[in-house]
C-alpha cells in the first residue's frame, strides 16, 4: 500500500520545486526524490536526449513509471515535473500518496529563471514552437486547471481574487 505522507511540489519548471523541496525535506527530515532526477537516471539519458529518442510521450511513459515507483516511498518530499499532471493517473497518485502544493510564479520570471539556468537551457527541451515567454505562457494557462486537480485543497491565487 503507498504511504500517504508525502509532499509534493508541483509547478511549471523554473518555480523553484527542486530548491523548495530540498530546503522542506531538510527543515522536515525527509528524503528529497526529485522525479525528473529519477526519470533521467533510470533513462541513462538527459530529459533532451529522451525526448530526442521517442518524443514527450516516451518521456511522460517514463515519468509514470517514476512516479508510481517514487510513490512507494517512505515520507518523501518529492519535487515533480512540470508536465507530471498532464495525466490523470498521474493526479490520482499525486492526491492518493499525500500533499501537493504548486509553487506559482509569472511567465516573465520563470523565462528570467530559465534562460539563467545552465541545466535547463542544455538538458529541456522547447514543448512547442513558440518563442520561450510565449511558450510558457501558453503552457502555463493550458495546465492551470491540472495543477489545481492536484491540490487536495485550493487556495484562490491572486490572478483569481479579482
Amino acid at each position: 500500500m503507498a504511504n500517504t505522507e508525502h509532499i509534493y511540489l508541483t509547478g511549471f519548471r523554473g518555480t523553484g520545486k527542486t530548491s523548495v523541496g530540498t530546503l522542506l525535506a531538510r527543515s522536515l527530515g525527509r528524503t528529497v526524490i526529485d522525479l525528473d532526477g529519477v526519470v533521467t537516471a533510470n533513462a541513462g539519458k538527459s530529459i533532451r536526449e529522451i525526448f530526442q529518442d521517442g518524443g514527450e510521450a516516451a518521456f511522460r511513459e517514463l515519468e509514470t513509471s517514476a512516479l508510481e515507483s517514487v510513490s512507494q516511498a517512505e515520507n518523501a518530499v518529492i519535487s515533480l515535473g512540470g508536465g507530471a499532471i498532464l495525466r490523470a493517473g498521474n493526479r490520482a497518485v499525486i492526491r492518493s500518496t499525500g500533499t501537493c502544493f504548486w509553487l506559482e510564479c509569472d511567465a516573465e520570471t520563470i523565462a528570467l529563471r530559465l534562460q539563467q539556468d545552465q541545466v535547463s537551457v542544455e538538458q529541456r527541451p522547447a514543448l512547442t514552437t513558440l518563442d520561450e515567454l510565449q511558450e510558457i505562457r501558453e503552457l502555463l494557462q493550458a495546465r492551470h486547471a491540472l495543477y489545481q486537480d492536484c491540490l487536495l485543497y485550493t487556495s484562490p491565487s491572486p490572478r483569481d481574487r479579482g
